[in-house]
């Protein structure tokens, strides 16, 4: 197997290299990466003005602004002057951010003006037109039309991802994004991975949303520089930074819910001096009110305490050095269950079925990178994290404790070959974990050691074309070595239309427990081969499973257009997911969760078509509908449609902003049939076959007030406004100790309608 896997690096190497050498000689020399700078040239009466010159007297370029007012220029990525004339009147020199596209520059035509206004309306979720990865880029604004909320709960309006409970118990929540579970995204904080092992489903609510500046998605497999992980795609998290010119000091949030959850916030900025600077992060929430709306004996939410405090400092010189150091801390207490269930009670038979979960974390890491001053083009970069993370948790009768350490360091070098039409990297990465599980009384560890290397090659030509070639190899201590290729691709016939493609593996190692901790809220029995609980034979492989291995593939497009001069985009894509492996998790017999390698197919496809239109000025449309068809091999079923899933989902959001800073925000989300597995409705009950739910509406509006000078945010609102609740959400509630009890089986809403108000408050 090891002489196999090196044959196939070697030529793969080759055909990388091969790709590499044909590029470089179809090209022409450029001093600087040049990107697509946009903008619009209206004049006092907001009418687009035709014929303007433009120059960038840097490059000594110029343009015209056509008859729609447009202009678009390549220009070095940094900060400039530009200059603009027009006949008869004084010529302008401003000041304009290349990165940042899109603006608008009014041109009074009646006077010789001194100065020039630029108006700048920035969408809430916005595409990255240049970049050969598609990407969502999510900002603040997109993320302030849900309530305050966690990472788990920053996707409501993003129609990619599904939210949904884990179980009707624990509170938590799990996305997933394209037919595939969370755990099959990579999670990083700022392209440093985050919720890793043991915290993949946790680990969601360990980020408020207050904290974070940005969110960028992505679907399919990523760039090899982040990992050999996610197969269904990866989404990166953006911390607040101090920002001298358009940043905040303080940033404070209080936030209450009629179901008894009370949270604040907090973001800091501090500049020291012209070098450093800090940010402090703190969050706590309680959840103090036991709420039974669907009146089945049962909390719809744990109570209890969660904690988290973070500090980072950055340094930056005028010789190309940037340093980040930063902690972050964790302390989580929940309880719930039974309705009379109390916190520290002893979990018996003759005591009511209760949960709860104590878990701890810490984190530091360091982020390192080195620009080269003569050759701005030339930097390396040393990427540091460790965290140790312990959970307790109970789930009736079941305990199951949880212990994790873990290290990782990634270096990378990046430059160009000949020209910046030609960018290269390459690295080395190493990443070291170590688990202690216990279940029902049974223990499982083990460590894992993975280093690796990998190149990246990039060719971009004239803005129109780009590829981006990635290889890596690693070897892991219990799987041995394996190859990672990916390579994306983008054509873009004309300014406003992209057309992408992609293709890569993803490796990675399953945890059972971790990512299926819903099913254990309920009376199944755990199977695993070789371990059959309680006990069993030591497998080489963790839990007798070998890795899952998958190779995924997409297409997609993005147009932007402008219609009633109001700005559009319209996008579709597909993508096809293929498992050479997966472990299986088989809950198709109602009193058992089985898990085993696959012995068959198991495929995903993906389907979503999405069109945004400000229909009038600040009044906003997203409509989405997506389409999934996920199988898979089970064991005496053959190849079937996997549980829980809906087919379809069909989505849309409207958000109107007026001009004294009122702002009202509604999403409708409909979500089709699921089929449920086998299952008991009442403990002690007849089985019932499999079969499918209902489809349902979810309904959440938000109404917010934004203070003049832009310190104080006041907002409201009411979530599943229409009240909807899944039945039975808990199966043989009345007998939590019998055989059939089931809190994992969810399908639908689990918590009723919320009324919430909150407050922000921000200090430039």
């Amino acid at each position: 197997m090891m002489i196999r896997n090196k044959r196939l690096f070697i030529r793969l190497s080759l055909v990388f290299n091969l790709i590499l050498f044909f590029s470089i000689q179809n090209t022409q020399a450029d001093d600087l990466k040049k990107i697509n700078y946009t903008a619009t040239i209206v004049d006092q009466n907001k009418k687009a003005l035709i014929g303007a010159s433009v120059e960038a007297p840097s490059s000594e370029i110029n343009a015209f602004s056509d008859e729609n007012g447009n202009f678009a220029l390549e220009l070095n990525p940094t900060k400039q002057d530009i200059i603009i004339e027009y006949p008869g009147i004084e010529p302008l020199k401003i000041q304009i951010d290349p990165t940042t596209p899109g603006d608008t520059i009014v041109f009074n035509t009646t006077t010789e003006l001194q100065g020039v206004e630029i108006i700048k309306r920035r969408k809430s979720t916005e595409i990255n037109m240049l970049d050969p990865i598609k990407a969502e880029n999510i900002g603040i604004k997109e993320l302030s039309k849900a309530a305050c909320c966690n990472l788990s709960e920053s996707f409501e309006t993003t129609p990619s991802i599904d939210v949904g409970f884990t179980d009707a118990v624990s509170g938590y929540k799990q996305i997933s994004l394209l037919g595939l579970a969370g755990p099959n995204v990579l999670f990083t904080r700022e392209n440093i991975p985050d919720t890793r092992g043991l915290a993949n489903i946790t680990g969601l609510t360990f980020t408020p949303g207050v904290w974070v500046e940005s969110i960028q998605l992505s679907k399919g497999t990523g760039s090899v520089v982040n990992g050999y992980e996610g197969v269904a795609g990866q989404i990166n998290v953006e911390l607040h930074k101090p920002n001298a010119t358009k940043g905040f000091k303080l940033l404070a949030n209080a936030y209450q819910s009629g179901q008894g959850r009370t949270e604040g916030n907090l973001v800091y900025n501090h500049f020291v001096n012209d070098k450093w600077n800090t940010t402090l992060f703190a969050h706590i929430k309680s959840n103090w009110l036991k709420v039974d709306e669907n009146k089945d004996g049962f909390m719809d939410q744990p109570k209890g305490e969660t904690a988290v405090l973070g500090n980072r400092w950055m340094y930056a010189n005028e010789k190309g050095w940037e340093i980040q150091l930063g902690a972050k801390a964790v302390w989580m207490n929940l309880w719930g269950g039974s309705n009379q269930f109390e916190k520290n009670q002893v979990v018996s038979v003759s005591n009511p079925w209760g949960f709860y979960n104590d878990t701890k974390r810490g984190e530091v890491w360091a982020k390192i990178g080195k620009v080269n001053i003569d050759k701005p083009y030339q930097s390396m970069g040393l990427q540091l994290n460790a965290f140790t993370h312990s959970q307790n948790a109970r789930y009736g009768l079941k305990n199951y404790t949880g212990d994790q350490n873990s290290f990782y360091a990634n270096y990378i070098f990046q430059t160009i070959i000949g020209n910046t039409n030609h960018t290269f990297k390459a690295g080395a990465s190493f990443q070291y974990d170590d688990f202690d599980e216990e279940y029902a009384g049974d223990q499982f560890s083990r460590a894992e050691i993975v280093p690796g290397i990998f190149t990246e090659y990039t060719y971009n030509f004239m803005n129109k074309f780009a590829v981006v070639a990635g290889l890596r190899g690693d070897y892991h201590n219990l799987y041995g070595a394996f190859v990672t290729p990916r390579l994306h691709v983008r054509y873009a016939p004309e300014e406003r239309l992209v057309f992408r493609a992609s293709v890569g593996r993803a490796q990675r190692t399953v945890n059972i427990f971790a990512e299926n901790i819903g099913f254990m809220a309920s009376n199944r029995s755990f199977e695993l081969p070789n371990v059959t609980l309680p006990g069993g034979p030591a497998s080489k492989y963790p839990f007798g499973m070998k890795p899952e291995v998958a190779w995924n593939m997409g297409i997609n497009a993005t147009k932007q257009f402008m219609l009633n001069y109001r700005d559009g985009a319209f996008s579709v894509d597909y993508y096809y997911t293929n498992f050479e492996n997966m472990v299986v998790t088989d809950i198709e017999q109602y009193n058992k969760v089985q898990f085993y390698n696959l012995n068959g197919q198991s495929y995903a496809h993906s389907f979503q078509a999405q069109l945004d239109y400000e229909v009038l000025r600040k009044w906003d449309w997203r409509f989405a509908y997506r389409w999934y068809d996920v199988k898979t091999t089970y064991e005496g079923k053959g190849l079937i449609e996997k549980p829980l899933l809906a087919t379809h989902r069909f989505f849309i959001n409207t958000a109107y902003e007026t001009k004294n800073k009122w702002n009202f925000d509604f999403t409708a989300n409909w979500t089709g049939a699921k089929r449920m597995p086998e299952h008991i409705v009442k403990a002690d009950g007849a089985i019932v076959p499999s079969s499918y739910t209902d489809a349902y509406w979810i309904f959440n509006t938000q109404i917010s007030k934004t203070s003049k000078d832009e310190k104080w945010r006041v907002y409201g609102g009411v979530e599943n406004l229409l009240n909807t609740m899944q039945h039975h959400l808990i199966l043989g509630a009345e007998k939590p100790y019998n055989d059939g009890f089931d809190a994992g089986l969810v399908w639908g809403s689990a918590m009723g309608r919320n009324f919430f108000v909150g407050v922000n408050y921000q200090l430039k």
